[in-house]
């Protein structure tokens, strides 16, 4: 009987990490946002860029792993960003995944370096996989050249598909190049999974045969975005995409972290969400009313989260 972790499909979110106001990871709070997104229908990809996950140590991301499957977070529900510039590091957080039960871990090359070949980057997702030595491990690469500056090759994931084809099974596309997720489409790999970064590609994704989006802006609009990749196939399929770009193209309009941050801090009615760590600085009181304002206008809502109507406007 085959116990391997099912591969992903639908909808992820790198779930914003809370801090206190001494820049504190808040476990409590990160615990009720990933419920909360769990209730969306949207899974985990906790530590990934917008969660400012390379503003957070190893031992601080290991800690927040185990308190969310202390709080009862079912760890197939989540893909945890686990890439790291030190290859050590990264094999620490990504057998600390796997042994909790992580039905995958979302991998960053490691970016310090530019201009590094595939064969340096063969060789370091290699020492990761045969140090975490476990058939439980489901690596899903990590592709943003705009942010990272080393990108992954098409070369380079079909020599990793090949050398390990049940641990390497998927990728997110976070280039920003339609082109470059429809040539992976278009590759053929085997019941690999690809992703595209953000739901602005979701329809055109699943139209070619994709697995569905890991995007920044599910952690605010995670129900919207769920019903499209749901119903892609549908009639109304390219209406809902215009409606879901409309709230990412306003978040876009300012920095993304600090515009999720305040978002889910006016919808909690909870002030502190709006901290963020240094470098990030949260948004000005005037960016801060602007973006609440737009999203009034769209009649935007985050059911279930916790604030009243009224306390939100008390927010502004």
């Amino acid at each position: 009987m085959n116990t391997s972790p099912a591969r992903f499909s639908g909808v992820l979110s790198p779930v914003v990490t809370p801090f206190n106001e001494d820049l504190s990871p808040d476990p409590k709070r990160l615990l009720a946002q990933c419920k909360w997104l769990l209730s969306q229908n949207v899974g985990l990809a906790v530590f990934g860029t917008n969660s400012e996950a390379n503003s957070m140590s190893v031992e601080e991301k290991v800690a927040l792993l185990d308190q969310l499957i202390e709080g009862g977070i079912d760890p197939l529900r989540m893909m945890p960003g686990t890439g790291c510039c030190a290859f050590t590091d990264t094999v620490r957080l990504t057998g600390h995944a796997v042994k909790l039960g992580c039905a995958g871990t979302l991998m960053l090359p490691p970016f310090y370096y530019k201009g590094v070949s595939d064969d340096g980057l063969f060789r370091s997702y290699a020492e990761v996989i045969e140090r975490v030595g476990s058939s439980d491990l489901r690596i899903y690469l990590y592709h943003i050249p705009p942010v990272a500056q080393v990108g992954i090759s098409l070369d380079l994931i079909e020599r990793l598909i090949r050398a390990y084809p049940e641990t390497v099974v998927g990728i997110k596309d976070s280039s920003g190049d339609w082109g470059n997720t429809e040539s992976m489409l278009q590759r053929g790999w085997d019941d690999f999974r690809i992703f595209a970064g953000a739901e602005s590609f979701l329809l055109q994704t699943m139209r070619r045969g994709g697995a569905g989006c890991i995007s920044a802006t599910a952690n605010i609009n995670p129900a919207a975005i769920h019903k499209l990749y749901r119903e892609w196939d549908s009639d109304h399929a390219d209406r809902l995409q215009q409606e879901v770009d409309q709230i990412r193209e306003l978040a876009l309009s300012y920095p993304m972290i600090p515009a999720l941050k305040t978002i889910v801090a006016s919808f909690t009615g909870d002030p502190e969400w709006a901290v963020v760590r240094p470098p990030l600085v949260a948004l000005p009181a005037a960016e801060r009313h602007e973006l609440l304002d737009g999203l009034r206008q769209h009649d935007f809502s985050m059911p279930g989260l916790g604030a009243e109507p009224d306390r939100q406007r008390t927010l502004r």
